[in-house]
């Protein structure tokens, strides 16, 4: 027998499509898991369909957080996320993946992992259905040479070039999407320097290597001048941070734009330096061990990037004390108020370019017919003040794959008879056929 078409019906929304037009009323008519129609529906295609009266509300498409760590547990006590027993840790990991999807960020990609398995687990479950949260890229935990682990509790070590290879395969023989290279120190652990690069040429090419052998990619930890350039001869796919590149790491980033990311992970600059006073770390010790000169180079190199069209995504290193979990969208009030970005790149860029480095540009990302249905129906909007993606509350509706995750009742309608749509898009379409 046939199986059944599951249909909804979103009626008089405005449409935000991530295509870099400007929102316009319609409707947006999805069939099981995917995007149908946008804009006109075809009155007899949306029969018998489940509709959400939009009422010119924004529809546009779920977020993606290209840093993500659902294992940093919203602790000051850095190494307590070693320490902290992998029971409690994975429930833990499985609270934060639906905080992200409460948070309206249907794509994320993991940035490292405290413990072995715990993105693989997660994703593994959110697959399955049996745990709710955004579609997920899992990573294991970072790699780090001797002498240079930022925590060395969650740290893998490697070194030299065939310790690399070992390493890449290890994580790959546990099922991670992608490695994570830790390239660089932070300034927060007192003795590395977010300035000093601790892996060779040699080394970053062969992890590299081996990982694009075994069909997988890699992200880098990549603070220094000299470890961005290191990760783009060495064709790292993601440069986290890249805070200190100077004018050649910008001519070769620039160089290699239809391949490279960049995910500055910003909010922890901004939060690190003007926020964590109540946890120990104030304002005067972060200036004193640079995180102010760090973000004032970082956001003129940032503006730089972006001027020169390389992509630049939100991820803003999120489950700290001082950047918990569920403020994910500062990252683009960041990217408004601090890059220059309008509202609408800011929204690309953390949703159609979150569809390229999740692997699936055709896919995810956009409001266009074909693509899966992950949707936020959205209060208010968003091009008109950024910070409303940060309430939650003003997310009304939150799809992925074309099932809700969120679903207040206060907005169905009845099944459309397809002879009287009174919707803004369909309405059209039935006066042309009288």
């Amino acid at each position: 027998m046939p199986i059944p078409t599951s249909k909804v019906l979103f009626r008089n929304v405005s449409i935000l499509d991530s295509t870099g037009a400007d929102p316009y009323p319609g409707d947006v008519l999805v069939e099981n898991n995917r995007i149908a129609s946008v804009g006109t529906v075809d009155p007899d295609a949306a029969a018998g369909a489940r509709v959400i009266e939009g009422r010119g509300r924004t529809l546009m498409s779920g977020l993606c957080d290209a840093h993500t760590h659902f294992s940093w547990n919203n602790s000051a006590d850095l190494d307590g996320l070693g320490t902290m027993p992998v029971e409690e840790h994975l429930l833990f990991c499985l609270e934060s993946a639906r905080t992200y999807i409460d948070s309206g960020y249907t794509m994320c990609l993991g940035a490292a992992s405290a413990k072995p398995r715990l993105d693989v687990v997660c994703r593994d479950a959110i697959n399955a259905g049996r745990i709710p949260g955004p579609r997920y890229l899992a990573n294991g935990p970072e790699i780090a040479v001797t002498g240079g682990a930022l925590i060395p509790s969650i740290t893998k070590f490697a070194d030299g070039p065939e310790g690399m290879r070992k390493a890449v395969r290890e994580l790959i023989g546990i099922g991670v999407d992608q490695i994570k290279l830790s390239m660089t120190g932070e300034e927060i652990t007192g003795t590395l320097r977010a300035e000093d690069t601790y892996f060779s040429d040699e080394e970053t090419a062969a992890a590299v290597a081996e990982a694009h052998r075994r069909g997988k990619r890699v992200c880098a930890h990549a603070r220094s001048a000299e470890s961005v350039k290191m990760c783009v001869r060495n064709k790292v796919d993601i440069i986290y941070h890249a805070s200190f590149t100077d004018a050649e790491g910008m001519d070769m980033l620039e160089a290699n734009k239809d391949w490279v990311f960049v995910a500055p992970g910003l909010n922890w600059l901004v939060a690190t330096l003007y926020e964590a006073e109540s946890f120990g770390f104030p304002q005067e010790a972060a200036e004193a061990v640079g995180y102010k000169k760090e973000l004032e180079v970082a956001i003129e190199g940032l503006r730089e990037m972006h001027r020169r069209g390389i992509r630049v995504l939100p991820g803003g290193d999120y489950g700290f004390a001082w950047t918990p979990h569920g403020t994910y969208a500062r990252d683009l009030q960041h990217f408004v108020e601090l890059l220059g970005f309008t509202p609408m790149e800011a929204i690309i860029s953390a949703t159609a370019w979150g569809g390229e480095i999740m692997l699936q540009p055709d896919e995810l990302g956009k409001v266009q017919p074909g693509y899966l249905a992950d949707l936020l129906l959205v209060d208010g909007d968003p091009l008109a003040d950024i910070t409303i993606l940060q309430d939650h509350d003003r997310l009304n509706y939150i799809m992925k794959d074309g099932k809700f995750h969120k679903e207040p009742s206060t907005d169905e309608a009845p099944a459309p008879d397809p002879a009287n749509m009174p919707s803004t898009g369909t309405e059209r379409l039935v006066q042309q056929r009288a």
